[in-house]
């Protein structure tokens, strides 16, 4: 059956984007497991080098996980001296996650295996279906993002 035809007009879009987030996580957490991490640990330490002083709460809603889970995949990134927790200036019942020096690193070195490995999925697509799905996802992440607020 071609590609287009799984999904076609009468799919439900969700449902795709949800086949197609496991296999990719699944093919990206066995790049990273050479690494020691994975893919929310990955994924942390990159929204801290982009985004320093997150909380634990704003960590498990951009991971799309519970405030438990989190805190428990944050901790093992703390025990492992990747990531450290501080006190957040003017809310003393929060902490700030801030990535280490080693965290950084390891996510750097990282990064080009997951790179690797997302091009290898996406050998087949041509740079305009490339492109195209990028605008579509940031379209529809900005969509949902602007419905959360309503």
């Amino acid at each position: 059956m071609p590609h287009s035809d799984k999904y076609g007009e009468d799919s439900v879009v969700s449902f795709a984007v949800r086949h197609v987030w496991l296999g990719m996580r699944a093919a990206i957490e066995d790049e990273l497991a050479e690494f020691g991490l994975t893919v929310p640990q990955f994924a942390t330490l990159m929204m801290l080098e982009g985004s320093p002083g997150l909380s634990i709460a704003e960590v498990a809603r951009l991971c799309g996980s519970t405030r438990q889970s989190a805190n428990e995949m944050v901790a093992g990134l703390e025990a492992h001296g990747l990531v450290e927790r501080a006190p957040h200036p003017t809310d003393r019942r929060m902490y700030q996650l801030h990535a280490t020096e080693a965290g950084l690193a390891l996510s750097a070195k990282a990064r080009p295996a997951v790179r690797r490995r997302e091009d290898e999925l996406e050998a087949g697509l041509s740079t305009e279906v490339r492109q195209a799905a990028r605008e579509w996802m940031a379209a529809l992440a900005a969509s949902c993002g602007a419905a959360d607020k309503k």
